[in-house]
């Protein structure tokens, strides 16, 4: 007779199709919060430039809101050698590279969780040798007295055929001793399972491991901008000191006239022997400046070595000769307060961290609905290896299965107010971290506002202090006064001139402090990868 197939296929797809359909529609189903990104509330204009009024002062480089800061903002300096030194740094320092290896661990454990979700197949093979301990059951089953009793002469068999109890008892004999005998068992086979996540557990996972891996990210971007900033200020500090070192020895040199001018008029009897000894002291004070100095130099050589992945001594060929500290630019942009959460690293990364415990009290609100999954085992099952490929060696099994929590000793009740808790201390942590974010940017607006009305006065000492050894030393060789007073101007200037260019560094440092808080830099160079790194791709998020 035909089968009847069209009206099995029909029945089939009636009964499983609205099972599927019904699977399909809970599977969209995803318990607990969705994270929704944080608002800043930050204020409208930076507090430090709204208090700029209130001093009369004037200053050479001004900060702006009229535009965004530049990423590249090394490069408002004008110094190729800063720049190179802020590339090599990107692609060579271990510390940055270390962060994007982790951006790639991050990932892998995106894809872990991801997993989760999909089948689970596997093959298998296997060989056992198992001895099942059937004839103990028969035993007590009293099976091997009936089979001695087929030989006995009343037994119903011998009734039939005289003599062929014994010979039936034997081949029953023989049957029972093959099937209680150890046996050679040889299967192959494929598993599968499928958790059907119908609550969205394993999405809510898949959400927080994305969520761990911007968090890495960010981290890393957070590295990156610390180090231009630390290149950027060592580099400076060089220069300072080599500036600073041909500044003492040209105030050498011209302590060296005064000694030679103390000698001639001690020589003509005008000046006394002490004359001449209190300024050999103090040339040889500013004299003992320079070690200072030198040193100075060589730790920041070895710090921008190590800074950009090379052996101290490096890039002394390169940096030794000295060189001026570069200008700072007329106008520095630093853009709106409400611009600041989208560059800032560290604030990127606190809405990343509040993102991670969003998802995972959904991953705790999962947790006490049923878990559903899909299993099948299909194989062959043999004696011997040759008869695995017989039809008739086939097993197969497959159903659902269902894990409801009903007691857990309050277990997933805690852990579920754990995660809300978490999720609440995320979210302070973020509000902390624009607050901090706009202190930092506040406190660099002023340090560069005040420092620069510092610098101002400097510089107008230092012409001071000039104009006032000029007079000094021209009186005296008019004899109009002492040697004294030519000495202590001097001694005034030298302090000028080293206040002055100290101001100047500080300024440069106070200008690279503020670009580091507005927190730009992160997505104009490209980190090296290396090893375990060269899968990472490059970040999709653009600064704004």
């Amino acid at each position: 007779m035909r089968p009847l197939m069209p009206r099995n296929r029909a029945s089939l797809s009636t009964t499983l199709l609205p099972a599927f359909a019904t699977l399909l529609a809970l599977s969209a189903c995803t318990v607990g919060p969705d994270f929704r990104p944080p608002q800043a509330n930050a204020p409208d204009q930076w507090h430090a430039m709204q208090t700029n009024g209130h001093s009369d002062a004037r200053t050479a480089s001004s900060p702006t809101i009229e535009s965004d800061p530049d990423p590249a903002w090394w490069r408002s300096f004008n110094d190729p050698t800063l720049d190179s030194l802020i590339t090599r740094a990107v692609q060579g320092n271990p510390d940055l590279r270390i962060a994007v290896v982790r951006i790639a661990e991050a990932r892998e454990q995106t894809q872990q969780a991801a997993a989760q979700g999909l089948p689970d197949v596997r093959a298998s093979a296997s060989y056992k040798r198992e001895q099942l301990g059937a004839k103990g059951f028969l035993e007590s089953a009293g099976v091997y007295d009936k089979v001695d009793g087929l030989g006995a002469p009343d037994s119903p068999v011998n009734s039939f055929a005289p003599g062929s109890g014994a010979s039936v008892e034997r081949g029953v004999q023989s049957a029972l001793d093959q099937l209680t005998a150890p046996v050679n068992l040889w299967q192959l086979g494929f598993d599968a399972s499928w958790e059907l996540d119908l609550f969205g557990r394993v999405r809510r996972s898949v959400e927080a491991a994305n969520a761990q891996a911007d968090e890495a990210v960010e981290s890393q971007h957070d590295a990156q901008v610390s180090l231009e900033a630390e290149v950027a200020e060592t580099y400076l500090q060089l220069r300072g000191a080599q500036m600073l070192r041909a500044t003492t020895q040209a105030l050498i040199a011209q302590q060296r006239e005064v000694v030679a001018l103390a000698q001639s008029a001690a020589a003509h009897g005008l000046e006394s022997q002490l004359d001449v000894a209190r300024s050999q002291a103090q040339r040889a004070q500013t004299e003992s400046i320079l070690p200072q100095y030198n040193q100075q130099i060589a730790q920041s050589l070895n710090a921008l070595a190590v800074l950009t992945g090379v052996a101290p001594g490096a890039l002394d060929a390169e940096l030794s000769p000295a060189g001026t500290l570069p200008a700072t630019p007329p106008s520095v942009p630093v853009g709106l307060p409400a611009t600041l959460a989208r560059r800032r690293p560290d604030i990127r990364r606190a809405e990343a961290s509040l993102h991670v415990a969003t998802a995972n009290v959904g991953v705790a609100v999962a947790q006490f609905y049923p878990d559903i999954s899909l299993s099948a085992q299909a194989g062959t099952r043999a004696t011997t290896p040759h008869d695995l490929a017989h039809w008739a060696s086939l097993f197969w099994s497959w159903g659902p299965s269902v894990s409801l929590p009903i007691f857990q000793g309050g277990a997933l009740v805690s852990n579920l107010r754990l995660s809300k808790l978490q999720q609440v201390e995320a979210a302070l942590d973020y509000r902390k971290t624009v607050l901090a974010a706009l202190r930092d940017v506040n406190n660099a607006l002023v340090v560069y506002r005040t420092d620069q009305q510092r610098l101002s006065s400097l510089d107008e000492s230092v012409a001071d202090q000039q104009h006032a050894f000029d007079l000094a030393r021209d009186s005296y060789r008019k004899g109009i006064v002492t040697f004294i007073d030519v000495l202590d101007a001097e001694r005034q200037l030298s302090t000028a001139r080293q206040n002055a260019q100290q101001g100047q560094l500080e300024v440069c440092t106070d200008l690279v402090s503020l670009y580091k808080a507005l927190g730009g830099g992160w997505n104009d160079i490209e980190p090296a990868a290396t090893g375990t790194a060269a899968p990472v791709a490059r970040a999709t998020d653009a600064e704004p």
